[in-house]
């Protein structure tokens, strides 16, 4: 019996660009996050006695901005050597051979398979034959697996592969492939790398995506990690995954469906954020907000906005002694609303409202009557934003429609109120 780690997407030392545009950004502790991710991965073979270490792709993310990215990884290198832990690796679309300028020897530690054809290890002591190919080019589109060779009889096959598979959401279709064409080589286990959403994909040889070892922005959350396998001496393989991450991202989605007092606000906000932590196993949280439901207060938190986002980033604060960052606060709550017909606006100012708006949801056609012009918009807008307009969709219309009708609402009782 023995263990080994398959890991993968390192992206050591992640620019993480634009994180200091965020209010309170813990932007320290975020950007060395890969750095203490890597080094648990480390010990974690130490401590297990792993026979080896696979590690699926992307170690890097692009070329170093300095030599200080590639000495730290040697340096965690080397402590795997002093333990006498080879290291196997191959480089994914973000440290193709021909996107790296930049580069450091290796510890002798540490095999780093080639990029114009699979290769072969072969460690006899563990009966044990890995196989793997490097990315030559960042868009690599052929299927790599049908070049890797068939198992060699009588020893425990690895396969080491960066692709997307049959596409992820997400992620560039590289070096695709399909589970039924991996099984073709006739491999005990595949060792996948490139998605970093953790995923099996097979039980039998067993194709899992480990995901990456840390989140780096909200579209990355939950535990992230490796798997630490065991193979049993009839070379049956037990996967089992391990977190390593240091600094976790979640979406809190918030439901104030029936919430009908902003008074009560704070309670279900902070109920949701203490759940988000005592799920995140004790580390720092990073999260973002979503608050849904039809409510009584949507018209408030619409016209409040500013002042809401900040509430919710107190509450935090309170909820999680100091350890929740919130990254952002998204309102898409809905309003409490009897449906009645509009009746002929007449002298009345806000019956004439009423008509203009129910008048204005039928479309983007109706918005020319008023001299509005949505289509121009767009080029007005910094590239970032241009995506969040859907100028041309009756729903995004709507949508902006009834936010509009909300802030005026609670505009105007507020000003009746004085």
């Amino acid at each position: 019996m023995f263990r080994f780690i398959h890991a993968a997407d390192i992206h050591l030392d992640s620019p993480l660009r634009g994180l200091e545009q965020y209010e309170g950004a813990p932007v320290d502790e975020i950007r060395s996050a890969t750095r203490r991710a890597l080094e648990r991965l480390v010990q974690l073979a130490i401590e297990e006695q792993v026979a080896f270490v696979l590690i699926a792709g992307d170690l890097y993310d692009g070329d170093w901005t300095d030599y200080n990215t590639g000495l730290f990884f040697n340096s965690q290198m080397t402590r795997l050597k002093e333990a006498e832990i080879p290291v196997f690796l191959i480089s994914g679309n973000h440290d193709a051979a021909n996107r790296m300028t930049r580069s450091l020897k290796l510890p002798d530690n540490v095999v780093m398979f080639p990029h114009d054809a699979p290769a072969t290890e072969v460690l006899e002591e563990f009966g044990v034959a890995i196989h793997g190919q490097s990315f030559a080019t960042q868009a690599v589109t052929e299927d790599l697996s049908q070049s890797y060779p068939p198992a060699r009889s009588g020893l425990v096959n690895i396969g080491v592969l960066h692709t997307s598979a049959t596409g992820r959401e997400g992620h560039e279709n590289y070096a695709p492939c399909t589970v039924e064409g991996l099984k073709t080589r006739g491999y005990d286990y595949w060792a996948l790398g490139h998605v970093h959403t953790r995923e099996e994909l097979n039980e039998s040889p067993h194709v899992i995506f480990p995901g990456n070892i840390q989140g780096r922005h909200i579209r990355e959350t939950g535990p992230k990690g490796c798997y630490l396998c065991t193979v049993e001496n009839d070379r049956t393989i037990v996967p089992e995954f391990r977190t390593l991450d240091v600094f976790r991202w979640e979406l809190a989605n918030v439901d104030l469906g029936g919430v009908d007092s902003a008074d009560d606000l704070p309670g279900v906000v902070a109920e949701s954020l203490r759940a988000c932590r005592e799920a995140a196993d004790g580390l720092p949280l990073a999260v973002r907000v979503e608050l849904t439901g039809e409510t009584a207060v949507h018209d408030e938190l619409l016209g409040e906005r500013e002042r809401w986002t900040n509430e919710i980033r107190s509450i935090a604060l309170d909820a999680g002694s100091g350890a929740i960052w919130v990254e952002k606060v998204r309102i898409r709550t809905s309003p409490v609303r009897v449906e009645t017909p509009v009746e002929p606006a007449g002298d009345d100012p806000m019956g004439e409202l009423a008509e203009i708006l129910e008048g204005l949801r039928t479309g983007p056609a109706a918005f020319e009557t008023y001299d509005i012009d949505f289509r121009k918009l767009p080029s007005k807008l910094p590239t970032d934003l241009r995506e969040l307009l859907a100028v041309n969709d009756p729903d995004w219309c709507r949508s902006i429609v009834d936010e509009a009708e909300s802030l005026l609402h609670h505009t105007l009782r507020g000003k009746a109120a004085k």
